[in-house]
Formats: C-alpha cells, structure tokens, sequence
C-alpha cells in the first residue's frame, strides 16, 4: 500500500534493478486482479496484506514475501502462497534470526545469564528454538505466556524478578502501542535492560534494538530478485531472515542503568554484517 515502508522497499528494488532488462510494476494491493499479474515472471508481495491478496488469486508466477512475520508465513502464509504446492512460493522475514539476538545479548552483555521472554500463547511454540538459540551461546531462558484475557504487567513482573535482560518480540498481544510504555517502564524499575526489535522501541526506552530497516530489506529482495531472473525459470531460495541489520543504543538509558556498551557499529561489525 501507499505507506512510507512499503513504498521503501519498493523503491530500493526499482533502483537496483533500473539497470538490468526487467521492467518492474508497482500495483496496489488492494483492487488487484488475477491478469494483471498474469505476465509477470515474479511477484514480490510487500507486507502481509499484499500477501494474502496475492495468495487468494490463481495465478501461477513464484511469490516472494517480504517484510512479512516469520510466524505468519509458517503458520499460514506457505501453505496459501504456495496453494497446495501449485506454485513457487518464498520469504524474507521482518524478524531477526534467534542466533543473531543470542549473539548480541552475549557481546552487548557478558555478564547477562538469564533471558527473560513474555509471549502470547499464539507464538509458544518459538520458546522451543529460542531456547536451543540462547543456549548455544550460554544463556538460560524464563518465560512466560500470556492468555488473552490475562493482566500482562503481573506475568512481566513474574519474568522480570528471573531475568537479567528482557527480550522483546514484535508479538501484537504483548507489545503494541497501549502496553509498550508500560513494559519499558516495568523493566527500568526492575534495572532489566531491553533488547528491542526497532529503532521507535530504542527511542521509547528499550536499551538498544536489532533491526531492520525497510531499504535493508528492498536491498535483499532486489538481490534475490535479479539472481531469480537470471536463468530461465524463476526459482526461489529457501525462506530467510534479514541478511542486512542496524543495532541501535539509547545511550541515556545505557547510563541509567550502569550499562558500558561498545558502539552500535562495533556491535554490528562482530555480529558478522550490518549495513
């Protein structure tokens, strides 16, 4: 659709691929119909919404996902963009990978032990692989889950009084715009530094973030899609996460709570990439 991060993405793949033989259409997501779709080699859906409406047509070009939810696309949005394995279907997550966060906690926080997670029922089933994650790195997990109609700060206050460190994830029914502050607040009083997903969550409160920008994400799509074009027929890699991540620090918050971090861009270098 017509917002700013969408219209970053495709922005960036209209860049990288201005040099090359293939023409690039921008459609609307909603109103779109299965001809106008009809001759195109690939379709790129940005964003979840784009994605189910490509989904819901019969056409039969690969899709690649993008800017999507790693627990929507394996929950759901595989088995409709593929439909039934009649067609090739593939994603760039917006989340980042386990292993990268495990990492940072480990580099940003030597002394940390003890991660702490608050997440809503519809996402346990991460708690498995996030605990393999932390574990590779010598970090132990405590959680929690909340219910739908459960009071959230009395679960947070349960995984805080664990913790050495809270680990946010973009889970809507635990993080939004009603209880964000509210959960940063709970974790200062607690001196538990956060880990965010994005640079508004530093701003707000959250120590530092590992993110990825939407002109990250064109700039892996725009790869995958000029490399999925270059032979005869389109065949898409394998789902995966951000190749290219920013580390954002809220330096007063650092201070606040005792905290001497190296520089976000020494962080990103020993994490293997970045910008």
């Amino acid at each position: 659709d017509d917002s700013a991060p969408y219209q970053e993405v495709y922005q960036v793949i209209r860049a990288h691929l201005d040099d090359t033989p293939h023409e690039v259409s921008r459609m609307d997501a909603d109103g779109l119909t299965t001809p106008s779709l009809n001759e195109a080699r690939l379709t790129v859906a940005v964003g979840v919404h784009a994605a189910e409406v490509v989904a819901a047509l019969p056409t039969r070009s690969p899709v690649l996902a993008v800017l999507v939810p790693r627990a929507w696309y394996l929950k759901s949005g595989r088995a409709r963009l593929s439909d039934g394995g009649r067609r090739s279907a593939s994603a760039i997550y917006l989340d980042q990978p386990f292993e990268r966060q495990a990492q940072l906690i480990r580099l940003a926080f030597p002394e940390v032990r003890r991660v702490g997670v608050l997440l809503s029922r519809e996402q346990g089933g991460l708690l498995t692989e996030l605990d393999e994650a932390l574990r590779s790195q010598r970090l132990s997990l405590t959680h929690a889950t909340l219910a739908e109609d459960e009071r959230l700060i009395p679960q947070l206050e349960n995984v805080l009084s664990e913790a050495d460190l809270l680990l946010a994830f973009p889970d809507s029914q635990v993080f939004n715009r009603n209880t964000a502050q509210s959960i940063l607040l709970t974790s200062y009083r607690y001196r538990d530094p956060v880990l965010g997903y994005s640079r508004s969550l530093t701003r707000a409160g959250a120590l530092l973030s590992l993110h990825s920008s939407p002109a990250q994400i064109g700039r892996q799509t725009a790869e995958w899609v000029g490399s999925v074009l270059q032979g005869g027929a389109a065949r898409l890699p394998s789902p995966a996460p951000p190749a290219y991540f920013s580390i954002s620090i809220n330096e007063q918050v650092a201070r606040s709570l005792g905290f001497a971090l190296p520089p976000a861009a020494e962080l990103e270098k020993r994490l293997g990439g970045g910008r």
